[in-house]
């Protein structure tokens, strides 16, 4: 039995992984919200566009689905990046009651600018990895994300 499998969930002695995961997750919110500052927006926001950078027109509860976020917080979320030009909505031409939400060129420029800072967070949070590390990593926390959908 290797180290690793002699950790299971008999043995205790770690917080569990949702625990580890969930705290990684803290850490990187609160580091994006003081990076994303100066910028005018919070880690939430920057979520958002940069699902809509990969998603143009999506409806509000998409984006809320895919952002992490309930459909009331993306409501208040979208006005706001709406009012800073970030986003812009339009009526869906299949169905005219809906409303699909778009980055604008200024959304495009905002996260153009804040790719440096992202990045260098993301490679100070594998610093200590290897590159096959990384790659499992990846593998591994994209195998957790399916297994839950």
């Amino acid at each position: 039995m290797t180290a690793v499998e002699s950790e299971g969930v008999g043995h205790q002695q770690h917080p569990s992984l949702l625990y580890a995961i969930k705290q990684v997750e803290l850490a990187i919110r609160s580091h994006l919200d003081t990076l994303l500052k100066p910028y005018g927006i919070t880690a939430l926001q920057y979520t958002a566009l940069t699902v809509l950078q990969h998603s143009a027109d999506l409806s509000a509860a998409d984006l809320a689905r895919r952002s992490f976020v309930t459909a009331q917080s993306m409501g208040e979320m979208v006005d706001t990046l709406q009012r800073q030009g970030l986003v812009s909505r339009h009526t869906d031409p299949q169905h005219r009651r809906r409303m699909l939400m778009t980055l604008t060129a200024d959304g495009r420029r905002l996260l153009a600018e804040c790719d440096d800072a992202v990045n260098a967070l993301e490679a100070a949070m594998v610093a200590g990895l290897s590159w096959r590390q990384r790659r499992a990593l990846r593998v591994y926390l994209d195998s957790c994300r399916a297994a839950l959908h």
